[in-house]
């Protein structure tokens, strides 16, 4: 017999219950998110939910097309830098945001707001001369730089290795270490972030400023 499915909520949508779900991964982790925590939130039966998001990996999907949402600018800028740089820093401070989505989503589903994203990074591209290979090459570093700082700067935050390393530079043994980042003072991720995305993109091929 097919899945009776509940006639849809006053006030229940797919991305009430996408918000929802964010909130329990930020409060709980990914690993807490489940049709029936997300319904018992909302106050609502769990049969509600299948009218909006018929599986598991469906919502996944939409978390992901919500994360997306918040990466999207409300207008693109020019000229191409800035709007490259804007683009990564949105798409860095939702990853900062949402440290658990670096690995949760990896497997998710794009949405239209994933689609969106892309038609802005193109958009962004699209008065510079280069070559259709050349701006995707581009976009795919810079998601790999923005995906790789971000994954290390959430892995940094919850880990105990930064007090080993002052209580072992603390013991006078590691004096290049102690002037490289104690002395001359360790610059924050911000910082080390503006600087590296700078440099990716001042390298980009064929691009007129």
């Amino acid at each position: 017999m097919s899945k009776t499915v509940p006639r849809p909520r006053t006030g229940l949508s797919r991305e009430a219950i996408a918000q929802t779900a964010l909130e329990i991964a930020d409060k709980h982790g990914f690993e807490a998110v489940s049709m029936r925590r997300v319904a018992d939130v909302l106050g609502v039966g769990t049969m509600s939910l299948y009218y909006y998001v018929k599986t598991k990996n469906d919502l996944v999907a939409a978390m992901d097309d919500a994360l997306m949402g918040e990466v999207l600018l409300t207008s693109v800028p020019k000229p191409w830098k800035r709007a490259m740089t804007e683009i990564a820093r949105s798409t860095y401070r939702m990853y900062r945001r949402h440290p658990w989505s670096l690995m949760a989503m990896l497997s998710a589903s794009p949405g239209v707001n994933a689609m969106r994203h892309m038609e802005q990074c193109l958009d962004a591209l699209a008065a510079t001369s280069m070559t259709a290979n050349q701006k995707l090459t581009l976009l795919t570093t810079v998601d790999d730089f923005v995906f790789g700082h971000a994954l290390r700067a959430a892995a940094a935050s919850t880990s105990a290795d930064r007090k080993l390393a002052r209580t072992q530079i603390a013991t006078g043994a590691f004096p290049r270490l102690k002037e490289a980042f104690v002395e001359a003072g360790a610059k924050p991720d911000e910082h080390r972030f503006e600087l590296g995305l700078k440099a990716l993109l001042d390298a980009a091929p064929m691009g007129r400023a």
